[in-house]
């Protein structure tokens, strides 16, 4: 869901760092589906909305009228914040709108709900982190860090010992010769 990783990226990055990136994330995101979708289904579709002169004249006037109109018609499709992010993959590049136009409409059409989301996780994630700060005691950072340390040592103790058991298994001690 877009709203989770709008929302992720707000808290982890703040607005100024998370919203490019979820933007791409999701530009990004499209464009895969749009790779799988166009060759899986267009054909098909194409061949449906063919049998029906209705369906062509309806697909023809929302996307096939010029690279303006269907601009708007696919960033339209992307601002509501119930549009179902993979099925409108799927449907924009079954009716083959074409690959620049549904780019730029789907980061149109994402970018304000996208920003909302981002802004309101990244406030949150202030307001959080301040009362953490102010209520956290000091000790509690003290061993927090201790502890930290203490599983690194211990994890490279381990590893270690594994590699040197790895290294000897695999160049056994060349066996001594004796002469008599």
């Amino acid at each position: 869901p877009t709203y989770a990783s709008a929302a992720l990226g707000g808290w982890a990055f703040g607005f100024a760092n998370g919203f490019p990136a979820a933007l791409a994330g999701f530009v990004l995101g499209s464009l895969i589906g749009y790779a799988i979708a166009r060759p899986a289904a267009s054909a098909r579709v194409e061949a449906v909305i063919a049998e029906k002169p209705q369906w062509k004249t309806v697909r023809d006037a929302l996307v096939g009228s010029g690279f303006w109109r269907t601009l708007m018609i696919v960033t339209l499709v992307r601002v509501p914040p119930n549009s179902p992010f993979a099925v409108t993959n799927l449907v924009l590049a079954s009716v083959r709108v074409p690959v620049v136009t549904y780019l730029l409409g789907t980061a149109i059409g994402m970018a304000p709900r996208t920003a909302v989301v981002l802004w309101v996780a990244s406030r949150l994630q202030q307001q959080v982190a301040k009362e953490a700060v102010k209520q956290t005691p000091w000790w509690l950072i003290v061993i927090g860090i201790v502890v930290s340390v203490a599983v690194l040592a211990i994890l490279g103790w381990v590893g270690k010992r594994g590699l040197e058991r790895a290294v000897g298994a695999n160049n056994p001690r060349p066996a001594s010769t004796s002469m008599s």
